[in-house]
């Protein structure tokens, strides 16, 4: 019999280096049966372990509708994730999950979706993309605001800066910001003045208004915590319903599913568990939970 605290044995078939501190593993699942039995939605996340090391929460960074390897974005922090970078195709990691709520796509059916993504949010936020520019037709106009402190930083930016040049085969509107200058980025704006500004991600937002339809929009955010206070004070101005804003969290998620506690948050009169009441949650539930953001 399976148990949800027992992991599954992955083996890494593929590492992108990112970034100085980022990079991508692909896994396939060494048992046949557990690779038919994984299935998972935009915004789940996964426990990766390394044997005598521990285990840390990952975002999947693709989305279901793409066959082919598991993929996490994996950023060095801490002991684990440094064990997790120092691997090597053929190396096996433990996986438990997928854990989670996910974002509600069929509930944004119909709507168009504005992702905002800084640094590493980005990460969480492709299965989104991947997953309505691979459904289309069941999705409106798709916005994406990028925000990176710096070129070296930015990840996926080969990809990003081709939907920049290329707007009509990516098929989405894509704004990006930066924080510290260089010459790609520079040479980028003057050329997309309309789409690339310096700053931090919120000044995207003049450029994106004339796109953003308050009533037919779902915004998607995940960033680092400060973002959040800054994105969805612009969110409120422009009158989107609270209940149509979406942000993934990140807490301490040790066991996964709300058994250990680490991830609580909130006080007498609302809780919520991290782990499995997010890590997606709405501006509504920002409002009436203390402490989420």
């Amino acid at each position: 019999m399976s148990s949800m605290y027992l992991p599954k044995l992955a083996k890494i078939v593929e590492v992108i280096e990112m970034t100085a501190i980022e990079k991508l593993f692909k896994l396939q699942f060494v048992n046949e049966e557990d690779a038919k039995s994984f299935t998972f939605k935009p915004g789940q996340f996964v426990e990766v372990s390394v044997p005598g090391v521990g285990e840390s929460p990952i975002s999947i960074c693709k989305s279901p509708t793409r066959p082919g390897p598991l993929e996490l974005l994996i950023r060095r922090v801490g002991r684990v994730t440094n064990a997790i970078h120092k691997l090597k195709p053929g190396d096996v990691v433990g996986i438990r999950g997928p854990f989670g709520n996910g974002f509600p796509m069929e509930k944004m059916k119909g709507y168009d979706v504005l992702l905002i993504a800084g640094g590493l949010g980005i990460a969480p936020l492709m299965s989104v993309l991947q997953y309505v520019v691979d459904k289309r037709r069941d999705y409106g106009d798709v916005i994406l605001l990028y925000g990176v402190r710096s070129y070296q930083e930015a990840l996926f930016r080969d990809m990003i800066i081709d939907f920049i040049r290329h707007p009509e085969k990516a098929g989405l509107r894509t704004f990006l910001s930066y924080e510290r200058e260089d010459p790609v980025f520079v040479s980028l704006m003057k050329d997309h003045p309309e789409n690339v500004r310096k700053g931090v991600v919120t000044v995207l937002f003049e450029c994106a208004d004339p796109y953003i339809k308050p009533d037919k929009v779902c915004a998607v955010v995940c960033g680092p915590p400060i973002m959040y206070r800054f994105v969805l004070k612009e969110l409120a101005k422009r009158n989107i319903p609270p209940n149509n804003i979406y942000i993934t969290l990140e807490r301490r998620m040790k066991c996964g599913v709300g058994k250990c506690g680490h991830c609580v948050v909130g006080g007498a009169t609302a809780i919520k568990y991290v782990c499995k009441d997010g890590p997606v949650f709405t501006y509504s539930d920002v409002l009436s939970v203390r402490g989420l953001v």
